[in-house]
């Protein structure tokens, strides 16, 4: 009897051949990711990864009508802190504290924003680190004669020198409330003390109602005649324009606008400062965040590879690419910016946790949503401090439990 063995070496390279989608909020990196893509398969030639990036403002609902349907992409580019953990806890996450031995090379504040505060697990890598303070136009600083300041009083000084000479001082506007937290958080923390009142308040040790978060709020207040003209209705891109063209000289924002204003002039030059202190011998911080994770969906059938891709994104490697294709911050331990502006954000920071961002977006309304609106009315002249903050805790105890003792 002749036994006939069938060899189908063909198909089996062509079933060796797997597809992950990527999902993804960043429009604007898809050159990026393809190069990132390109350079793990040059050992993984049988994964193919499609980058698939929707709109920012839509991207958190496609994905959790997608998730809740059964379906969705393998591999997830997730928020942080909140936006990750309603995922989490909805089951639609892998955990990967055993599956990525990588992350035990990460710190433990950069885990943080991946990690869900219901079971302590990790759900993703973290991406990147985004520390807010002041950017600043190195050329029209020595222009003016201008210095970086070493209390708040010569902060405002050079403010109004800038002014005087007939540029806008911050290019911080007010129309779009998100942004109003984003200047807090470059203000905020050296006046209510970072890490010391962030423990305390976290701990429901002290509330939003006290003297620290009022004198931080008066900072913010003070800051006002030298936004720019009819700051109420300038909008976020009017204030990316403001910086990018040189018409101000400083802008309170993150470290990720960095990359962005190189692309819109790549002739400017950026640095970087904390807010100081009212006096020099009082600590200046400048808050800090991870800015999200890639994470891999629990539905998915193709675990194994997508996991090399996960783990691909904890290498030095990667890092190392993502901070010089990205001009920003790499949340991978050992990665150094070659950005110049960059260099000084890192040089400079003395960091301390993002307030509402990394404690108080785990309920409903959120600390962020919250403080976003009040200082909106704050700044507008429609509502004091008092009022603002007894707002901002009111709205926070009605889910925050450390608050309802």
């Amino acid at each position: 009897m002749l036994l006939v063995i069938p060899i189908s070496l063909g198909f089996a390279a062509a079933k060796d051949e797997v597809e992950l989608t990527f999902w993804s909020w960043r429009t604007e990196d898809v050159k990026a990711y393809e190069k990132f893509i390109a350079e793990f398969n040059k050992e993984n030639p049988n994964i193919h990864i499609k980058f698939i990036p929707y709109r920012n403002t839509e991207y958190n609902t496609i994905l959790s009508t997608a998730l809740q349907g059964g379906s969705g992409p393998d591999i997830i580019h997730l928020r942080a802190y909140g936006g990750m953990e309603s995922l989490a806890n909805a089951g639609y996450l892998i955990p990967l504290n055993d599956k990525v031995p990588e992350l035990k090379e990460f710190p433990e504040y950069v885990l943080g924003g991946a990690t869900s505060i219901r079971d302590g697990k990790i759900y993703g890598v973290p991406f990147a680190l985004q520390h807010v303070l002041v950017l600043y136009n190195k050329h029209l600083f020595n222009e003016l004669g201008l210095w970086i300041p070493k209390t708040w009083d010569e902060f405002l000084t050079i403010a109004e020198k800038a002014k005087q000479a007939g540029y806008i001082p911050f290019a911080n506007g007010t129309k779009d409330a998100w942004t109003l937290e984003t200047l807090f958080g470059g203000i905020g923390p050296t006046f209510y003390g970072g890490d010391k009142y962030y423990e305390a308040v976290v701990a429901g040790e002290k509330t939003f109602e006290s003297e620290e978060m009022g004198k931080a709020f008066e900072k913010m207040l003070e800051l006002r005649p030298y936004l720019p003209d009819y700051y109420t209705g300038v909008s976020y891109t009017d204030m990316q324009m403001m910086f990018a063209q040189e018409l101000a000289v400083m802008w309170i924002a993150g470290s990720y606008e960095i990359g962005t204003m190189k692309q819109m002039n790549p002739n400017i030059e950026i640095g970087a400062f904390i807010v100081p202190g009212e006096t020099q011998d009082v600590p200046a911080y400048n808050s800090i965040y991870v800015d999200g994770s890639y994470g891999i969906n629990a539905d998915t059938d193709h675990l194994e590879e997508a996991l090399k891709f996960i783990r691909f994104t904890a290498t030095r490697k990667f890092g190392q690419m993502f901070t010089d294709e990205l001009a920003q911050i790499s949340a991978v331990p050992g990665v150094i910016p070659t950005v110049e502006a960059l260099k000084d954000v890192v040089s400079v920071a003395n960091p301390t946790p993002y307030l509402m961002l990394t404690a108080f977006r785990y309920g409903q309304p959120s600390g962020s949503t919250l403080l976003q609106n009040e200082l909106q009315a704050l700044m507008a002249g429609t509502q004091d401090i008092e009022t603002s903050l007894r707002k901002i805790q009111e709205g926070i105890a009605t889910w925050y439990e450390p608050f309802q003792k």
